[in-house]
């Protein structure tokens, strides 16, 4: 049975979260914090937890100071580190001494957050609670890590990557829709906010994902190979299920209003700057839906 409580589902996208910063930032300076739990996914589990420390800009101010920085996100540390997206200088120089995650709110705040990874093992989906900073940061880690451009990530034994491979947008695990996995401790939500990082019209093709696999290097991990192979598929069908739950009055959907021109890495400060703007005017036209569905702050 669902609760009354209201999810925020947040979907990834590398450089197309700087969208998704926006639309919190319109949140937060509205005081709609009215959530119960919030889902993010890659870039998507990065900006939650700037929301759940309730850091306005800081998500929008990380893209921008550091998108040049070879450190940040660069074939450079491709090469130097194993990872596109530098994990040491992601989530230890800039998490916790160049823009630092305000972990003493983040750890107060009762909101839950989920950080979506992929168990390279078996496949599947796993929803990491991330409790407290700086303890879960490497959940956060687990969820942004993009296969074939970085290392897996060990979280209690498990080995994970990005979890848009098995989860792009888990708004069915945060309803608890039929078929859906349970996560311990989540009693499934009545309602969610979700914000998607691509336009509606916008359908999936296995391009990047039949890169992954003609590398041939996760040959070695059936399951894992096959949530590769079956990606575009369950993600163009979500979608659809998604707009049937808006259609319905369950979900309000938050969306760039036309063709991203934002990749998962590399773009100018002029298209991330305008992305960013697109998401805070998306989430001022429906600012009257958003404190309908997570409108107050339970905690303070």
């Amino acid at each position: 049975m669902a609760s009354g409580e209201t999810a925020l589902v947040l979907e990834g996208g590398g450089f197309r979260g700087i969208f998704t910063a926006g639309v919190l930032d319109v949140m937060q300076e509205h005081g709609i914090y009215g959530f119960g739990s919030v889902w993010g996914v890659s870039a998507g589990a990065i900006n939650a937890a700037s929301f759940k420390s309730r850091q306005w800009g800081r998500g929008m101010r990380i893209i921008l100071a550091f998108r040049d920085d070879k450190r940040f996100m660069s074939l450079w540390s491709w090469a130097t580190t194993g990872n596109i997206a530098g994990a040491e200088f992601m989530y230890d120089e800039i998490q916790n001494h160049l823009d630092p995650c305000d972990d003493e709110t983040f750890n107060t705040n009762p909101l839950r957050m989920y950080a979506v990874a992929t168990d390279t093992v078996f496949g599947t989906a796993a929803y990491l609670p991330c409790v407290t900073f700086p303890d879960d940061v490497r959940k956060v880690q687990a969820s942004a890590s993009l296969p074939m451009v970085s290392n897996r990530v060990e979280v209690d034994g498990h080995l994970y990557l990005d979890g848009g491979t098995a989860d792009s947008i888990p708004f069915a695990v945060a309803l608890g829709l039929d078929g859906a996995p349970t996560v311990p401790g989540h009693d499934p939500a009545a309602r969610a906010v979700v914000v998607a990082t691509r336009e509606r019209g916008f359908v999936k093709t296995n391009k990047t994902e039949q890169i992954y696999l003609r590398s041939r290097r996760y040959d070695g991990y059936e399951y894992y190979t096959d949530a590769l192979a079956s990606r575009a598929e369950r993600y163009n069908a979500s979608r659809e299920q998604l707009f049937e739950l808006e259609a319905a009055g369950r979900v309000l959907v938050i969306e760039p209003p036309r063709p991203v021109e934002v990749g998962n890495t590399g773009a100018t400060g002029e298209k991330l700057l305008d992305l960013y703007l697109q998401g805070r005017t998306a989430a001022l036209q429906k600012l009257d839906q958003l404190r309908d569905f997570a409108g107050g702050d339970p905690w303070r």
